[in-house]
């Protein structure tokens, strides 16, 4: 009988390792890799980008992915208890990380909206031959100037509808749990996706011009390598290309079973999203080299990236093609789903935290975290100044959330708390690719070298001129104190007591994994460091 600080149920697992790597290459191939990593090739030196960009790969992006896998299954719990069981006093950066989600979250539903309207779009070609660029601002978003009228509460409705549905669906998927709703997700959509985007990169490959786009993305610019921002680029992209250091993997590869191959795992999650990236940009520049020729232009007139070249670029190419609505339903359907997967992911980080935290069944979880969070983002997202609190929140977001947190984890992991050693004999016991010393280098040296370069450039940067030229007002609001406050509040969370119920109270199921026979001892101590109860009211 289960006491009032003992829990009897084990912690949710996906059904088989494949199921793993298939939510995580779900997790990994998002939005980015679509509208984003084509034209950032391009910019840094079109074939040439190659190099930095595999350098940063493997010196950085499958180093930092190991990490994270190493710290959830080793600790077995979400971003906040798995640091927590590493130390007491590194809670407070789990949170930090259940935050940036929390704000990924609330805009991340609305560009899937966006997409889903926009597949119904193509099949109609409601936006008009020549208007594209109009129905997107004027007819779609409405959208008003934050200088004239502030904060919109002006509801848009053909955002808001699509924005309800895509919650409505999300939150179905998580309520079913890791293995039935997760796992099943992307068991569907992530073969439908990749077979979508590979119809579409074929139908785009035949279209008159795709050579030129071809060749203006793949045509090394060898003279790019000399600039130290080109290989920032590549470094900057790829951590926020493998959802590394913001607690979707920790949180992922804790409902591993005991014996998965982590490293195995990770490499072919990392190359099979670098993959699928290379395959965008040859689908993005074919259609762009198409788009270039129709306007009698040069490929570099018509390159862009983000919301431009997801909602102005591609509905001009479907409305120029042959066979256009089919380029579109493909194209804002891909997008769709890579998005779906993408937001699953990063709404259980914020999921599992709760559960974990106040010992909570997994609905109940779903629905408190999800319903505040549909009304937030509905209540932000659906309005007339819906685009510009979006620009605003993912800059600084991505800037002062993801990359300050990936820097503060791997100093207090790798120099304040020495758990690199205890993570590597975990990696190394379980895994086919053993990791060295070399590892170790890259995770503790290279990457906090490069985290902070990147960082202080970004710190010059918004400080130097204001965001976008936005208000200082509303730059304090959505950007500099959005960016402040998720270190504040992630401190004050982790004062909070764990429930007598959650998973950081005498948990049997963490116990009995690090008591297996087969677990070698912490290197430091000599000991195996079974979970211990912890003072009344104070969690693990």
């Amino acid at each position: 009988m289960a006491t009032a600080t003992t829990q009897t149920h084990k912690r949710e697992a996906f059904g088989s390792r494949n199921v793993f790597i298939l939510s995580a290459i779900g997790s990994a191939v998002g939005l980015g890799n679509i509208w984003r990593f084509p034209y950032v090739a391009y910019e840094g030196g079109g074939g040439a980008f190659l190099i930095p960009y595999l350098c940063a790969l493997i010196t950085a992006g499958i180093p930092l992915l190991f990490f994270d896998y190493a710290i959830g299954h080793r600790f077995r719990g979400s971003a906040p208890l798995a640091f927590r069981r590493m130390h007491r006093a590194a809670e407070p950066i789990g949170w930090w990380q259940v935050l940036i989600c929390v704000v990924i979250a609330v805009y991340y539903a609305v560009i899937v909206g966006w997409a889903a309207m926009y597949t119904w779009f193509s099949s109609q070609l409601t936006w008009g031959a020549g208007r594209e660029n109009d129905f997107f601002f004027v007819d779609f978003l409405r959208s008003a100037d934050v200088n004239e009228v502030g904060v919109s509460t002006e509801f848009v409705p053909q955002v808001g509808i699509p924005l309800i549905l895509v919650w409505l669906v999300v939150i179905v998927i998580m309520a079913l749990g890791v293995k039935r709703g997760i796992g099943t997700a992307n068991l569907v959509l992530m073969p439908l996706l990749t077979l979508m985007f590979a119809v579409l990169v074929v139908q785009a490959l035949f279209l008159p011009g795709a050579l030129d786009g071809l060749n203006a993305f793949f045509t090394p610019n060898w003279e790019a390598l000399a600039d130290p921002a080109v290989w920032a680029s590549a470094y900057g992209h790829i951590f926020f290309s493998l959802s590394v250091a913001f607690g979707i993997m920790v949180t992922y590869a804790s409902y591993l079973k005991r014996k998965t191959d982590l490293t195995g795992s990770g490499l072919v999650v990392a190359f099979a999203n670098s993959g699928f990236e290379i395959l965008a940009g040859i689908g993005v520049f074919a259609a762009l080299g198409f788009m270039a020729q129709a306007q009698g232009t040069e490929v570099a007139g018509v390159a862009t990236s983000g919301i431009g070249l997801a909602f102005i670029a591609f509905p001009t190419i479907v409305s120029q093609a042959t066979g256009g609505t089919i380029i579109g339903v493909l194209f804002f359907g891909a997008l769709v789903f890579a998005g779906i997967t993408s937001l699953v992911s990063i709404l259980e980080v914020i999921v599992a935290a709760l559960q974990d935290k106040l010992g909570w069944g997994r609905v109940r979880t779903v629905l408190t975290v999800s319903i505040p969070l549909a009304v937030i983002s509905m209540a932000l997202f659906s309005t007339t100044t819906a685009l510009t609190v979006l620009d605003t929140a993912d800059a600084f977001v991505n800037a002062f959330g993801i990359m300050a947190v990936a820097l503060v984890a791997v100093i207090v992991v790798a120099w304040v708390l020495h758990k690199l050693p205890v993570l590597q004999e975990h990696l190394n016991r379980r895994s086919s690719f053993r990791t060295g010393r070399l590892w170790k280098v890259l995770v503790g040296v290279l990457a906090p070298v490069v985290l902070g370069y990147l960082l202080i450039s970004e710190i010059i940067a918004k400080t130097s001129t204001p965001y976008s030229g936005y208000p200082d007002w509303f730059l304090a609001i959505f950007g500099w104190g959005m960016a402040i406050a998720l270190v504040v509040i992630g401190v004050l969370l982790s004062l909070l007591p764990w429930s007598g119920r959650s998973h950081a109270k005498d948990d049997p199921d963490y116990d009995e994994f690090l008591a297996e026979e087969e677990y070698d001892p912490d290197p430091e101590t000599g000991t195996i460091p079974i979970a211990q109860p912890q003072e009344k009211g104070a969690g693990a």
